[in-house]
């Protein structure tokens, strides 16, 4: 199998920290470094989804460890506030929900810009991408969500994985810069259909790493041979 694996595609990964196991933070965040492109923070404030979940004090506690960029994934109803604390401590990478952003969208991606940070949106499975074809060329990233927002575990919605594909064809006929993105059971179950999609990056939470074993590395291991086996792809994520 190792010989006949393609090795044409490289893929960015973003482990979900809300995931992970935090009595294993530093040990988990240590064996990740070399190996991922960045980790995606969840934003959540108790109100656009029912948990709350990471803050932008926990980038810091992360930046502790690890010099990668941060993907912020904001699931909250006031998006300038937390865009402008994220902004504060230079949060790489800012996804902003593409349902609450409506009469700011200029303004907010304009001043992410400003600051020297990459902006982005997310869709939920039910928001069409016509939502954000008015400034689709101010992007740097779109998020497209295959599970509904809040929680983990939720079930993967193959449907949304059409918008992965739409993207990519206006990407290419227009010229568009946006990367895209993948949130939601990226696992053993849905490595094909997510992989013949096509994101630039995928999420990766508890179903697909974290969960798989106790220790990290083995995990890891275990991740990269189901995506191995799946796809027919050698995993390589440029590191």
């Amino acid at each position: 199998m190792v010989d006949t694996l393609d090795t044409t595609r490289t893929i960015a990964m973003a482990p979900s920290l809300m995931t992970m196991d935090l009595d294993q933070f530093k040990e988990q965040i240590t064996f990740l470094n070399d190996k991922v492109n960045m980790y995606h923070i969840d934003v959540m404030d108790g109100h656009f989804v029912p948990n709350i979940s990471l803050s932008p004090w926990f980038i810091g506690e992360v930046r502790k460890i690890s010099n990668l960029p941060m993907d912020a994934h904001l699931m909250v109803t006031d998006a300038e506030f937390w865009v402008d604390q994220l902004i504060d401590i230079k949060c790489e990478r800012i996804n902003m929900p593409s349902e609450v952003i409506n009469g700011k969208a200029f303004s907010l991606i304009g001043k992410i810009h400003a600051a020297g940070l990459k902006a982005g949106v997310v869709l939920n499975p039910e928001t069409p991408i016509s939502t954000i074809m008015p400034y689709i060329d101010q992007l740097d990233n779109v998020m497209i969500m295959t599970i509904d927002p809040g929680f983990a575990g939720q079930p993967f919605l193959e449907s949304t994985l059409d918008k992965i594909v739409e993207l990519r064809r206006l990407r290419d006929e227009h010229g568009y810069g946006y990367e895209i993105e993948m949130d939601g059971s990226t696992n053993l179950k849905h490595w094909k259909m997510i992989s013949d999609a096509a994101p630039d990056t995928y999420v990766i939470g508890r179903s697909g790493l974290f969960g798989l074993t106790d220790n990290i590395e083995d995990s890891w291991n275990q991740m990269v041979g189901e995506y191995e086996q799946s796809t027919g792809y050698r995993f390589n994520t440029g590191r």
